[in-house]
């Protein structure tokens, strides 16, 4: 898998060049994240590890093009979470000397930024709030039977309402109240925890519908109860910035915006950025960095003992550029 994943990113790198107009000798660097397999942060009984597959040898021996890839790594190496890594891009993209900004990605699982006005590198917090779309997309496989693999718009979510004794049995999760640096994946919220989330619900007699509006209200309150609890009681929040597959799900936007009372909420595109290319403009930033041998991760968002250089070089094979 790790070998055949490289070579769908090779293609799917060669594909865009294509459509952009542009020659493979005119790309300087592809940067890869890769997909995470496995993420287990440093804990007290353990120094951490962490697994993305998507062989970079191969991307770069496919397209003639170096490659900078497995970002994580170093930085748990540095005894850091290892995420999340977007924090230094978000700073390069969105600091602002008068407002202070909480940059809120919600992919699989979301995470936060926050920049405060006029901060530096060295003042920016950011770590995981909890699920993002894991759990709601899911829950969209099993209730339709494969036919459809995300909520499109929270059309689904949007039908039911929330069940207030599910949502805070959710609630209780631990990871919600976890005191940050933290990160989280499958682990936590994966397959084996939308069993029991199932099981629940079916018990507990919770329609299709109504799971699926609680499952997004989760997310939004999971986010927020993480604003309150460590970031608002020492920062007054001007505006928050949605990014990722997340921001489009109008059920989640709403009960997002209903629960931060006022705030104004804000998409990437509202500030010229295409949602779904923000986290592929950020490991451009970050693959720019490696190569001049800058550190681009955030300790103070991740944990890590010290700066570090993200990101292993593989230069491409002679002669096929």
């Amino acid at each position: 898998m790790n070998f055949e994943i490289g070579r769908l990113f090779a293609a799917a790198a060669l594909d865009l060049t294509r459509r952009c107009g542009l020659r493979r000798e005119q790309v300087d660097l592809i940067a890869s994240h890769g997909q995470t397999v496995c993420h287990l942060p440093p804990g007290e009984r353990s120094p951490g590890a962490t697994l993305q597959i998507g062989e970079p040898a191969v991307i770069a021996d496919v397209t003639g093009i170096p490659v900078v890839a497995d970002f994580r790594p170093q930085d748990v190496a540095a005894g850091g979470q290892g995420a999340p890594l977007v924090a230094y891009a978000d700073y390069a993209l969105f600091r602002h000397p008068e407002k202070t900004r909480a940059i809120q990605n919600i992919g699989g699982i979301a995470n936060v930024t926050l920049i405060p006005a006029g901060g530096g590198i060295d003042e920016v917090i950011a770590f995981d709030t909890g699920p993002g779309n894991m759990i709601i997309d899911a829950l969209v496989t099993a209730i339709t039977r494969g036919e459809k693999a995300f909520d499109e718009h929270g059309a689904l979510s949007g039908l039911g309402r929330v069940d207030e004794g599910l949502l805070s049995w959710l609630m209780q999760h631990e990871f919600v109240s976890r005191r940050p640096p933290k990160s989280t994946g499958r682990e936590d919220f994966g397959a084996e925890f939308v069993g029991n989330l199932l099981a629940k619900a079916e018990a507990e007699d919770v329609s299709a519908e109504d799971l699926l509006a609680t499952a997004v209200a989760f997310t939004a309150a999971s986010i927020v109860s993480n604003y309150k609890d460590f970031l608002l009681l020492e920062h007054k929040i001007d505006e928050v910035i949605l990014g990722g597959g997340g921001s489009y799900n109008t059920t989640l936007r709403r009960m997002l915006q209903e629960r931060l009372a006022g705030t104004p909420v804000f998409l990437h595109e509202d500030f010229g950025i295409p949602g779904g290319a923000k986290e592929a403009l950020a490991f451009a930033i970050l693959g720019n960095e490696t190569m001049l041998g800058r550190p681009a991760n955030v300790p103070g968002a991740t944990g890590a003992r010290r700066s570090v250089v993200l990101g292993k070089i593989v230069p491409p094979t002679a002669g096929t550029r």
